[in-house]
C-alpha cells in the first residue's frame, strides 16, 4: 500500500477500503505522507466523490487521528448544535444556556469566521476576559460548573479535520459535500454526543447558496450520524436575509442577550425555541417537540437561561456585568444611518454583501490571520418583507472610519427594494433519523 496507488484508485473513481483511508490520514498526520499527494487525494475527492461507506470510514479515520472528549461520567445527556454560518448567525450563543438550563449538557466546539460569515468564537470573544482556548480538562470544568462551554477545537482534536481545512482552504477545494460532511461531523463526534441538531443555511448569505445543494450536505452528514449511532436532525434555514437584527460581534452578544431575557428579534427567537426543542427532545428530555419547546420558553421566561450565560462568563473569564450593562461591550465611536434610497418593500439582493460590509469596516475577515474589531457593525432597523419609504432610516452603521464608504456601498448594493417577492421560509425542510421533511 503506498500513497500514490490510493491517489490512483480515487483519481480513477474507485472508491477507498477501509485501510487505504487509515493508512493515508494516519500517515499525512505523522507528516509520513507530503502535502502534495495530499493536495492530490483532496482533488480526486473533490471531483469524484465519495460513496458513503467511504466517507463513514474516512470520518471515523479522521475522528481517530486525535484525542476525544470523554463526558461519560456526566449524569445528564450531551447535545450539540452546529450551523453552517451566515450573516448574523448568532442561534448558538443563546441557545447553549438555554437547552442546558433544561438539564441538557452542551460541550460546544465551535469555529471562528472567515470570509462573510461570522464566529460564534470572535462574538463572544467581544465580551471582555471571555477565554474560549480552553483546555480539555479546562472543558470539563467549564461543564461540571455550568452545563456549557464554548470552546475552541483543541490541537488533539481531530488533527486530521484542521490539517485538511488549511489545505482544502489553500487549494480552493473547500466546497465538496463529503470534505465538509467529514469535517463537522468528526469535530461533533469526537465531543461524546448523544444528540446533534444540525443547521444547513441555504440563500445568497450562506456558504451553500443553492437549496439542493444544502440537502445534499444535510443527507449526507445524517448519514454519518446514523453510521455512528449519533441521534440527529437537520433543519434548513433561510439565510437569503441577515438573521436578527445586529450584523458584528459585540451587536451579536448585546442581541443574543436580548433573546435570553425573554426579547430580540422573532427570527432568532423561533431558532432558539425549535432547535433548543428538538436538542431536547433528541436528548430524552421532552416527548415530544411541542414539550421541548415550552420548556426552553420556560428556561428563558423564568430567568433561568440567562442565568445559565451568567455562569459561562464567569466560569471562562468574561465580565458578567455585561449582562446589565451594555455599555461594558466594545462599542464604535460612531454611528451613521442608512436610508432607504425609495420607497417599496425591503428585500435582499445579496445577503453575502453585508457580510463584506462588516469587513470593510474591520469587524471580519479576510485571511485568517486578520484581527476583527468586536465594536463595529450594522444594526437594521427595517427587516426583508417590510414596507419603508424613501429617506427611511433602514439601518445604523457603527464605525471608526475605517472602510465606511465601502460599507455603505455595498450595504446599497446587498439591498432590493421594489415591489416585493413572497417571503421565502425561515425553516424549509427538516430531516431526521425517522424519516425525510423535506419538499420533493
Amino acid at each position: 500500500m503506498n500513497a500514490q496507488s490510493i491517489i490512483r484508485t480515487k483519481r480513477d473513481g474507485g472508491t477507498l477500503s477501509r485501510e487505504e483511508i487509515r493508512f493515508f490520514l494516519e500517515g499525512y498526520v505523522a507528516q509520513r505522507i507530503p502535502e502534495y499527494q495530499t493536495a492530490a487525494l483532496v482533488t480526486a475527492i473533490f471531483l469524484r466523490g465519495m460513496q458513503p461507506e467511504e466517507l463513514a470510514e474516512w470520518t471515523r479515520a479522521m475522528l481517530e487521528s486525535g484525542s476525544r472528549l470523554d463526558f461519560s461520567g456526566l449524569s445528564q445527556p450531551k447535545a450539540d448544535k452546529h450551523s453552517t454560518g451566515g450573516v448574523g448567525d448568532k442561534v448558538s450563543i443563546p441557545l447553549a444556556p438555554a437547552v442546558a438550563a433544561c438539564g441538557v449538557a452542551v460541550p460546544m466546539i465551535s469555529g471562528r469566521g472567515l470570509g462573510h460569515t461570522g464566529g460564534t468564537l470572535d462574538k463572544l470573544e467581544s465580551i471582555p476576559g471571555f477565554r474560549t482556548r480552553l483546555s480539555e480538562a479546562e472543558l470539563h470544568q467549564a461543564i461540571d460548573a455550568t452545563g456549557v462551554a464554548f470552546a475552541a477545537q483543541t490541537a488533539q482534536l481531530v488533527p486530521a479535520d484542521r490539517l485538511l481545512y488549511q489545505l482544502r482552504d489553500a487549494i480552493a477545494m473547500v466546497e465538496s459535500i463529503p470534505l465538509i460532511a467529514s469535517s463537522i461531523m468528526s469535530k461533533k463526534l469526537a465531543e461524546g454526543l448523544d444528540a446533534l441538531v444540525l443547521d444547513v443555511k441555504y440563500g445568497s448569505g450562506a456558504f451553500i447558496t443553492d437549496p439542493k445543494a444544502g440537502r445534499q450536505l444535510a443527507e449526507t452528514m445524517l448519514g454519518i450520524a446514523q453510521s455512528m449511532g449519533l441521534r440527529a436532525s437537520v433543519f434548513q434555514t433561510a439565510m437569503d436575509r441577515p438573521l436578527g437584527r445586529a450584523v458584528g460581534h459585540a451587536l451579536e452578544i448585546a442581541e443574543s442577550m436580548d433573546c435570553l431575557g425573554g426579547g430580540g428579534p422573532d427570527d432568532l427567537r423561533e431558532l432558539v425555541l425549535l432547535q433548543g426543542a428538538e436538542m431536547l427532545r433528541l436528548s430524552g428530555k421532552a416527548a415530544t417537540r411541542e414539550e421541548g419547546r415550552a420548556r426552553i420558553a420556560d428556561a428563558i421566561h423564568s430567568g433561568r437561561a440567562l442565568g445559565v450565560f451568567e455562569l459561562v462568563l464567569r466560569a471562562q473569564g468574561g465580565d458578567p456585568a455585561v449582562i446589565r450593562d451594555r455599555s461594558r461591550l466594545p462599542q464604535a465611536p460612531a454611528v451613521d444611518p442608512l436610508r432607504a434610497t425609495r420607497s417599496g418593500v425591503l428585500g435582499f439582493a445579496d445577503c453575502r454583501k453585508v457580510g463584506y460590509a462588516l469587513i470593510a469596516l474591520g469587524g471580519g475577515r479576510a485571511k485568517i490571520e486578520d484581527e476583527i474589531d468586536p465594536a463595529v457593525g450594522i444594526i437594521w432597523r427595517a427587516q426583508a418583507g417590510e414596507t419603508v419609504r424613501a429617506g427611511q432610516l433602514i439601518a445604523e452603521i457603527h464605525h471608526r472610519q475605517r472602510g465606511l464608504e465601502q460599507c455603505r456601498a455595498l450595504l446599497e448594493e446587498s439591498l432590493a427594494i421594489g415591489d416585493g417577492q413572497p417571503q421565502t421560509p425561515l425553516v424549509l425542510a427538516e430531516l431526521s433519523a425517522q424519516g425525510t421533511g423535506f419538499p420533493t
